[in-house]
């Protein structure tokens, strides 16, 4: 697994054992961050929630974010995050949270200007969580959040103000891409 794009291109990030994370294949990034730089216009702030190896959030700080927040609930995924961000030089940009992302979206209270949402596949809860956050204090004016799913629990087009802007298909990973209505 290799940072695709920015100033840390190229380099190799450690990632878990396939047990505690399934990784986010180079073709579901580079089509990630292909339609964030068509529809986000501020990649300031950066929230990585089920970070697993922090490779999405490392992807936005190596390219222009000037600050990301990660959680992930396994401890052993959290000290992964920790090497990878010293690996690339990002640690000093970065706040890793060991917790759930349901704990964490209760005690955030940052505006982040993208988040991102890579649940485990058999986790049913995710629309409730994105429900929660369209009404927590996480989103600022032009947040966009973008959630890697599978088609199994399928997503609702509108969450309280969020609504579906865009959705892509690769294999069984959906990108589901939210965005507020200002």
């Amino acid at each position: 697994m290799r940072v695709i794009g920015g100033k840390a291109k190229g380099t190799l990030l450690k990632a878990p054992p396939r047990q505690l994370i399934r990784p986010t294949t180079s073709v579901v990034k580079e089509a990630i961050f292909s339609i964030l730089e068509n529809t986000a216009s501020c990649w300031d702030r950066v929230l990585d929630l089920y970070a697993g190896s922090g490779a999405l959030g490392i992807e936005a700080l190596s390219r222009q974010a000037e600050w990301a927040d990660f959680v992930e609930r396994s401890r052993k995924c959290c000290d992964i995050i920790k090497y990878n961000l010293d690996r690339v030089r990002l640690l000093a940009k970065a706040h890793i949270y060991c917790c759930s992302a349901s704990k964490a979206v209760a005690f955030l209270s940052n505006n982040y200007d993208i988040i991102f949402m890579d649940p485990p596949y058999s986790d049913p809860s995710v629309g409730n969580l994105l429900a929660t956050i369209a009404n927590s204090k996480l989103l600022g004016e032009n947040t966009t959040i973008v959630i890697c799913h599978a088609n199994r629990f399928p997503l609702s087009s509108d969450y309280d103000g969020l609504h579906l802007a865009k959705q892509r298909h690769y294999g069984d990973t959906f990108i589901s891409i939210y965005q507020g209505e200002g």
